[in-house]
């Protein structure tokens, strides 16, 4: 450990590790194949910077975004990694076409699962000698594979015609059985686990109940108006996250933006840098805002749509307090929320109608949907259309039941905290009034410095948000 140590005073500057570092690269050290779930915000990029250093070989990183690939490699650079590249279709032909013919003079390639799939992309990495080959995010090959990104389920044939590179998974959130599936997807044998806590015990976890419509965005101002900033606000709508902007900048005096999928790449970046530089107070974001964003002193996540699983929720209030100073986590709930994310979860999954249509007219359909371009992933891919309804009928099934957990979580009583970590295996006793709102606790956010010093506005106020959502919309068109 003394000579890990060194090295990593050395090389980045730091005196010790954080929780689980130290363990990945011991078992990385010894060749073995290695699962990593590690706490939000440990510095998992860390691991495998200093793992390339050591081994001087070529590290594949598959990451799920885009602006992710960005930041990190942004942060790799920064912390001396000058090597450092990532392949994206933001890369003109020319861009993409340098970077592949001089692919062997970087240090770490990052790359999505779609991109590395690509036959005319993939030879340019069967001749390289990878010494690791990365799965950030892996959680996304069981969220996302089955019925968004199935290239996600390619990966286990890219590792194979890669010559079977040392493979390292890398998440914060997954539950036993979901760690199992993920190797078993990849094809792997013989992993090493490294399992730490999911508990983040300077978040505090708080769900309020909400009459109607109004007390909601009511209950919103209030939080916004009363906490310190900065915070994110999580929306499963683009539309409200753009309207619910616009009206806590007229009455929060604050700065708010919104950052969503219909945003281009040129402002999604301007945001994203405003906001880790404190120029931001406050983002409206959907899901597409947060993957990998690691601002130290962002004091609080709203969700104001409720979660379509916990593995979500856990990974999204991850983003506050990782400064490890006091911050909290508040899920809006008004009765039958869930039947939002419901419906959009029951959307994205083709029916056994829609399958059976497809399979019988596959030459006729030329639709760019992303429904269609899923089914023909499956068809591509010599899927018989009995096994890909039986997949998405499960899929489906998961879907239900991890719904049905998430609300669960939202409508139980007691400790908020042992509810959570019971669904990672975890085991939890120590409810105070800093641990969440469970067991009628009065969470004190004066004692953990989270009420702002210099609130504005009234809020004892009760807007009408119905004539004011109207108003807005209208000259939103």
């Amino acid at each position: 450990m003394n000579y890990l140590r060194q090295k990593l005073k050395k090389w980045f500057g730091f005196d010790d590790f954080r929780p689980g570092q130290f363990e990945v690269l011991s078992s990385l050290s010894q060749g073995e194949n290695t699962f990593g779930m590690l706490p939000t915000g440990t510095g998992k990029t860390l691991i495998y910077q200093f793992f390339g250093r050591m081994i001087n070989q070529p590290v594949v990183i598959i990451s799920p975004l885009i602006s992710l690939m960005q930041d990190q490699v942004d942060r790799m650079r920064y912390l001396g990694s000058k090597k450092t590249v990532a392949i994206t279709s933001g890369l003109n032909f020319v861009e993409k076409k340098r970077i592949l013919n001089n692919l062997n003079k970087y240090n770490y390639i990052y790359i999505s699962p779609e991109m590395i799939s690509q036959l005319d992309v993939l030879k340019y990495f069967n001749k390289l000698d990878i010494g690791l080959f990365v799965i950030d995010e892996a959680h996304c090959i069981i969220q996302w594979g089955t019925d968004f990104r199935p290239e996600y389920l390619n990966l286990h044939r890219i590792i194979q015609s890669l010559n079977n590179p040392q493979v390292l998974m890398l998440t914060a959130t997954a539950s036993k059985t979901v760690r199992s599936e993920i190797v078993h997807k990849l094809g792997l044998h013989n992993v090493k686990y490294i399992v730490k806590s999911t508990n983040r015990s300077n978040i505090m976890l708080s769900v309020k109940y909400c009459d109607d419509t109004n007390d909601k965005n009511n209950k919103l101002l209030s939080l916004v108006n009363k906490l310190c900033s900065p915070g994110i606000i999580y929306f499963s709508s683009k539309k409200m996250a753009n309207m619910a902007t616009i009206f806590l900048r007229q009455k929060a005096h604050l700065k708010v933006e919104a950052y969503h999928s219909d945003l281009n790449n040129e402002n999604r970046y301007r945001i994203q840098h405003q906001f880790m530089n404190d120029q931001i107070d406050v983002i409206c974001a959907t899901s597409a805002f947060g993957m990998g964003i690691d601002k130290s002193n962002i004091r609080y996540v709203i969700h104001y749509h409720m979660p379509s699983n916990i593995e979500s929720y856990v990974q999204e209030m991850g983003r506050a307090g990782r400064d490890m100073k006091e911050s909290i986590s508040v899920i809006l709930y008004q009765k039958n929320d869930e039947m939002l994310q419901y419906n959009l979860l029951m959307d994205n999954i083709p029916d056994d109608d829609i399958i059976s249509f497809y399979y019988r007219n596959y030459k006729k359909i030329h639709n760019d949907d992303e429904q269609t371009k899923l089914l023909k992933y499956y068809y591509d891919n010599d899927y018989s259309e009995e096994k890909v309804i039986n997949i998405f009928q499960a899929r489906r099934l998961d879907q239900k039941n991890s719904l049905s957990e998430m609300l669960s979580y939202v409508l139980n009583n007691y400790c908020r905290r042992k509810k959570l970590l019971s669904h990672f295996d975890e085991k939890f006793s120590a409810h105070n009034e800093y641990c969440c709102d469970g067991d009628h606790t009065k969470l004190n956010l004066h004692a953990a410095n989270l009420i702002r010093s210099n609130i504005k506005t009234n809020n004892k106020h009760n807007y009408d948000w119905n004539s004011i959502i109207n108003s807005l919309f209208n000259k939103m068109h």
